[in-house]
């Protein structure tokens, strides 16, 4: 959305991320769109190849619309998923072998007082850049 996310992105070793605005024009094989934005989805379809594949991981707040021409005249692959409970185990493995470091996904942990709050969309004060605030019921 913005140079601080992208800075988030890049730290992550993310190199290909980009705004809008800066997005190269070019077809891609595949687009993952895990954004909450509803015109995004629309957006990923118009930008994979023919016969590409589009994955669906967002939901936005408010229903997010596709031609379905442009999914079968493309013959692209779209799937959604909503549960991630697949990737778990070696997500799991990564956290606990230290290839991959989920604290700067973390901009805040609360506690219950604070869960009414972030549920409801505010961010806490002095929340880092990262887009999770974590709930922890013993705080």
């Amino acid at each position: 959305r913005d140079e601080p996310t992208l800075r988030l992105a890049r730290g992550l070793g993310f190199s290909g991320a980009w705004t809008r605005a800066s997005l190269p024009s070019l077809q891609w094989d595949a687009v993952v769109d895990a954004s909450n934005a509803a015109d995004l989805p629309a957006l990923a379809l118009d930008l994979v190849r023919p016969a590409g594949r589009v994955v669906y991981v967002g939901l936005a707040g408010s229903p997010s619309r596709i031609d379905t021409r442009d999914l079968a005249f493309k013959d692209v692959t779209a799937v959604g998923v909503l549960s991630g409970s697949a990737g778990l185990a070696g997500t799991i493995e990564a956290y606990a072998d230290g290839s991959v470091d989920a604290r700067p996904l973390v901009a805040a942990t609360v506690g219950l007082d604070d869960a009414a709050g972030v549920l409801a969309g505010s961010r806490p004060a002095g929340a880092g850049p990262g887009p999770k605030i974590h709930i922890d019921p013993r705080r």
